[in-house]
């Protein structure tokens, strides 16, 4: 019987489980392997570690772990269901864990714009947050895509690092007449034509081709779009969703479902490494005080 099973080994995870091997709690993670950040070259935001790879993180906190017996398993978590004492956890190669409680921080996955070879820039020149990436393209001409959402909000906020932005539509998005004039005012120009290429050397973005045979050159691409739960055990286990289609959880990483936590970019709004890695100590702050109120009730009840 574990005390948690953490499905999902990026900084929430893996700081949740520090904080639970330091109270001497067993601890079983479950990471599959693919981080949502897997292919940016660097973090930003983490202070003392500020352009650290993301991989480089993990690795050094995996490593972290193993003072307390703790060692990430390579395994995917196909289904989680209640038990008497908790719940019982079936991975992909079939083998069934039980567990008292249960830490999602899964993450989830952004869902790129549909243009051919903007992909191949994505965690090089392309990029979704101003905040993780908005100074390395300082100064220089960034290109906002919007295929599902208006690009406005995104193109108006870049304002803050470069004065040279251009909005894209895709032809997929119709901004209001306000945004529209928000956007001329900010001197930012507006594309509304389907982009036919984005042409890039190894991921360095150069330009964005129009169908009608226009070339706008740019340095950096950001885009908005919607994102997507790496992991359906959520929805799964009956946990209630947000609008913008997290986990609702309080501010410890509590869902409406007793004995299961949500941290990181799955529940909450701000999606930052050192976010995450902060909600995972509350949620292991949170989980060992839920273990030691069980324990505390079960000897009392014996004793009666």
């Amino acid at each position: 019987m574990f005390d948690v099973v953490i499905v999902g080994g990026g900084p929430a995870g893996l700081s949740a489980a520090l904080v639970l091997g330091r109270c001497r709690r067993r601890v079983l993670i479950c990471d599959a392997g693919e981080p949502r950040n897997a292919r940016a070259r660097a973090m930003h935001g983490y202070l003392t570690r500020d352009g650290t790879p993301p991989l480089e993180l993990l690795r050094i906190g995996r490593d972290e772990l193993l003072e307390y017996g703790i060692e990430p398993r390579d395994a995917v978590v196909t289904e989680i269901s209640p038990a008497d004492e908790g719940f019982n956890v079936t991975l992909a190669t079939g083998t069934r864990v039980e567990t008292r409680t249960v830490l999602l921080a899964s993450g989830v996955r952004d869902v790129l714009p549909t243009i051919p070879g903007l992909e191949e820039c994505y965690g090089i020149s392309m990029h979704h947050c101003p905040y993780c990436d908005g100074w390395e393209v300082r100064d220089k001409i960034i290109a906002v895509v919007g295929e599902t959402r208006s690009p406005a909000g995104l193109a108006l906020s870049l304002k803050t690092w470069t004065d040279r932005v251009l909005a894209f539509t895709n032809a997929r998005v119709r901004l209001s007449i306000a945004q529209r004039r928000r956007l001329e005012t900010h001197g930012i120009a507006l594309y509304t034509a389907r982009i036919a290429a984005a042409e890039h050397d190894n991921g360095w973005i150069r330009r964005l081709t129009l169908v009608d045979g226009t070339h706008v050159a740019c340095d950096a691409v950001f885009f908005t779009g919607p994102q997507r739960q790496q992991s359906e055990l959520a929805s799964r286990l009956g946990c209630e969703f947000t609008r913008r289609g997290t986990v609702r959880t309080d501010r410890l990483g509590n869902t409406c479902v007793p004995g299961v936590y949500v941290v990181g970019d799955a529940s909450r709004d701000v999606q930052f490494v050192v976010v995450a890695a902060a909600e995972g100590a509350k949620a292991g702050v949170a989980i060992n005080q839920a273990l030691q109120v069980r324990a505390g009730l079960a000897m009392e009840k014996a004793a009666v």
